[in-house]
């Protein structure tokens, strides 16, 4: 595969992560926003005479900060395990070219990376 699709992979598969997820801390934060709003509209007289828009406001505002950080938190955490997938990969990289007596650069891990590639595919097929 190609460092273009596989990017392109990725891409794909975090957005769909960070979907998802503002979509959870969105519903989550709504209802935090309307249970608060209606404690409120009960409990407390100079709440109870607010507007109708105001109170929507309020609850916009919940929606809005789960949305954004939801999103930002599964993204920040999918980042975390890529990289940590990335960082054992590359030290496994490293070992085996030392190992060989070859000396780990960029385009010697980027090989090595291609060649575990087409080793693994070829063992599944």
């Amino acid at each position: 595969m190609s460092t273009r699709l596989r990017h392109r992979e990725d891409v794909d598969i975090a957005h769909e992560i960070q979907k998802k997820a503002a979509i959870w801390g969105a519903l989550r934060t709504t209802a935090i926003g309307l249970g608060l709003v209606a404690i409120g509209h009960y409990s407390w007289p100079v709440f109870k005479r607010q507007t109708l828009a105001f109170k929507g406001f309020l609850v916009s505002g919940f929606t809005i900060f789960g949305l954004v950080f939801g999103a930002e938190n599964a993204l920040m955490a999918h980042e975390v395990r890529q990289r940590y997938e990335e960082n054992l990969l590359r030290r496994e990289a490293r070992f085996d070219l030392a190992r060989q007596g070859i000396i780990a650069t960029e385009t010697e891990i980027a090989k090595w990376k291609a060649n575990r590639l087409k080793s693994l595919e070829a063992e599944s097929s």
